[in-house]
Formats: structure tokens, sequence, C-alpha cells
């Protein structure tokens, strides 16, 4: 058995150490053809200062070899010499038959370096040289998708999608669907997800369902997220999509069901509180709703949505205290809204505690100066204050947004005489 071959049979049967003893112990009497089998093995294994010493020599006897500058570069790649791999592939001319190469691997570097024009110029310069090679099309679409530029990328996925499905380990299928979703073709995107011969990769999966969901194809996006939770219950950010997709589809048991197992896995989600709470009440199950929308407020007291949704139930209620309780608590912790304070005013109304509903109507009146509901309410509640001045202003305001209320430009009239 030659000695390379003895040497690579050993470390892939483990004996690391004998293996690379032994393919270094031939370095000295090894031919050229030998020595570029010899670092292409140890570039494989990872040894890089090693595979760099011999791609060196040959590179000193054969420095117009465009094969050995490559790999070389690619050694300084992972070596993380970038720097020395941009020199080296800037020497290639343009007869060379591994110019090409050089410009697509000069685009890969630049655009893990985040210079994605520079990288384009090289990938653009490499089309008009080979206007129909796919792996050219292949990596211009991976560059635009990179940047964010999901519609110029998704021409060039298909071009190379005419081709070949696969470059790089990458499925060309995929990366289609993902690249029109997210430039907000959902419908096409979710066709290509439907083409694909797939991978259960939970990310996969992820997409897949998130691009049904948005395309108003719950049944697909139920199944994909199930199949995802069965590989991977860990998968957090699915289980609110999950749960809002069951909720659309009428399978309110199932959605609340999912919020609940999904705060088992991550019980600080004000978000999972809140759709939990939502369904929870859609359920008629009020004391799991209070408790689950408190719950989200109590995460983050600025949670708008929570605490409005809770006012809504208390309201249903009639439990103005609470009402007046949660608020108040919020203005305590700075939590300010002029729709709180509208609902303030609404609550200690209701109470009876005039006072108070009039000073939190004041407090929200700048922030409702074109809200007819609020102006209407606000011009009643200073007539019944003897504040006629002030009311004949506030629904003046209001007759001049809804100038059709004969009603309240009668009672207006009447409040003049």
């Amino acid at each position: 058995m030659h000695i390379i071959e003895e040497a690579r049979q050993q470390v892939e049967q483990g004996d690391t150490e004998e293996g690379l003893k032994l393919l270094q112990s031939y370095e000295a009497e090894a031919n050229d053809d030998e020595k570029f089998n010899m670092g292409l093995l140890y570039h494989q294994w990872g040894h890089l200062e090693q595979a760099e010493k011999l791609f060196r020599q040959l590179m000193d006897k054969y420095p117009k070899e465009g094969e050995l500058k490559l790999y070389l570069a690619e050694i300084y790649v992972d070596k993380e010499q970038d720097d020395q791999a941009i020199d080296l592939l800037n020497q290639f001319e343009q007869d060379d038959d591994y110019y090409i190469p050089s410009l697509l691997e000069l685009a890969d570097l630049y655009q893990s370096q985040g210079l994605y024009e520079v990288a384009e110029q090289k990938l653009l310069e490499a089309k008009q040289i080979l206007p129909n090679e796919p792996v050219i099309d292949f990596a211009l679409g991976e560059l635009l998708f990179a940047s964010g530029d999901y519609n110029k990328s998704i021409p060039h996925y298909e071009k190379a999608l005419k081709e070949d499905t696969t470059f790089n380990d990458v499925n060309v299928l995929h990366r289609l669907a993902e690249a029109l979703a997210l430039a907000g073709n959902w419908e096409k995107g979710l066709e290509y997800f439907q083409m694909s011969d797939g991978t259960d990769s939970p990310e996969f999966l992820f997409r897949y369902g998130f691009t049904a969901y948005r395309s108003e194809r719950m049944d697909i996006a139920i199944n994909m997220w199930e199949k995802l939770l069965e590989a991977d219950p860990y998968y957090h950010s699915v289980y609110s999509l999950l749960a809002k997709a069951y909720e659309q589809e009428g399978m309110l048991e199932k959605a609340y069901e999912t919020a609940k197992k999904g705060l088992t896995e991550e019980g600080l989600n004000k978000e999972l509180f809140f759709l939990s709470g939502q369904i929870a009440n859609q359920l008629g199950k009020l004391d799991e709703a209070f408790k689950d929308l408190r719950e989200a407020i109590a995460i983050d007291p600025g949670y708008k949505e929570a605490v409005v949704a809770l006012v809504e139930l208390y309201k249903k209620q009639e439990d103005h205290d609470n009402i007046t309780d949660l608020l108040e608590n919020l203005k305590r912790e700075e939590e300010l809204d002029p729709l709180y304070q509208w609902e303030l005013a609404k609550a200690y109304y209701e109470l009876e505690e005039y006072d108070l509903a009039l000073n939190n109507y004041q407090e929200a009146y700048n922030a409702f100066t074109n809200d007819a509901d609020f102006l209407k309410e606000y011009g009643y509640m200073l007539v019944e204050e003897g504040r006629m001045k002030e009311a004949r202003e506030v629904l003046n305001k209001y007759l001049s947004i809804e100038p059709s209320d004969t009603y309240v430009e009668e009672f207006l009239l009447r409040l003049n005489e």
C-alpha cells in the first residue's frame, strides 16, 4: 500500500497521530503530485500550517499554476487571513483558466466582510464572461439574498434552477421559496415550498409553515408546525403562531392548549400570556383570561394591547373598581397614555367620582381633540358639572367633525339660549 493511502486510512480509522507522523515522514521524498495530494489531505484534516507549507513549496516551482493559488487562498481564508487571500486572488489574469473561480472566491470573501457591492461587481464580471453559467447565477442569488435584496435575487435563483436543484448543498427550491416569501409574494413562495421534496429540519418546517400562514393556508401551516414541534419541542417561537393558526381555523381548545404548552417552555413570554388570555375569553374561561392578561402586564407594564384587553374584560363585568386600580397603578409606574386617562375618566364617572372623572377627561383632552366620541362624551360631562363655556367649546369642536349630528346641534342651541 502506498504511504499516503496508508496514512489516510489510519486517520480515517481514528489513529490520527500515527497517520500524521507517517505522512510527515514521507514529505522529504514525495514528488510534486504527491505533495499536492498530501496538501489536500492536510487541509481536509484541518492541519493548515502543513498544508500551507506544501502549497507554498509548489507555488515556488509553479508560480503561474492557478489551481495552486486557489487552494492556497482557501487555506488563508480558513486561517482567517482574508487580506492575504484577497491579494493572492487578485493576481489572476483574465486569460487564466482559473480566473472565473478566482472571481467567485473573491466575491465570497467580500460578501463575508459585508462588502456586498464589491462582491456583486466581481460576480457581474464573471457573468459577463460566462453569461449562462448557473453557478454564477446561484452565487448572485445568494449574495442578493444575504444583502436583503430578495426581489433581485429571485431571477438569478430561477435561472440556476433550470440547470440543477442543488448548489453547494443548498436547495435552490427552498431558497427561491424563501426569497419569494420575504419579498412578500407568499402564494408563489408557498408553491415552491410545496414543490420541494423536503427536509424535516426545524428551520425549513418553520419557514414553510410561516409562508403558508401568510398565504392564509392554515391547514398547511398547522401541519408543518405540528411536525416541527414533534421534532423540536423547544422551538419556542412557533407556539404563538401555531396557536393563532388554530384560532383562525376555529379550533379554540387546540389554540388554548398550544398557548399553555408554550408557556411551560417559555414562562416569561408576554405575547403568549396575552394570546392565551384572549383565547380563554373566547372560550368563556374568564378566570383564566383575567389571570393571563394580568401576567402579561406584570411582565411588561407598557404592554398596551394587554392593558386595553384587560380593561375591556373588566368593562364587560362592570368592574369599574378594578379598572381604576389597574390604570392608577400604571400611572404610578409612569406608564402614561391618554387612552388610559380616558378609560379612567369613564370608570370614575360610573363610580360617581365626578371630580376624578373630570380631571382625567381634562388630562386626556389634548390627545383627543379630533376624536368625535371623546369630544361628545367630554362635552356632556362638562355640562353635567355646570361648566357651560367649556362644554360649548368642546361640543362645537365635535360638530366640526360630525356636522350631521342634529341632536347635538339642537342641544347646543338650547345650551346657548
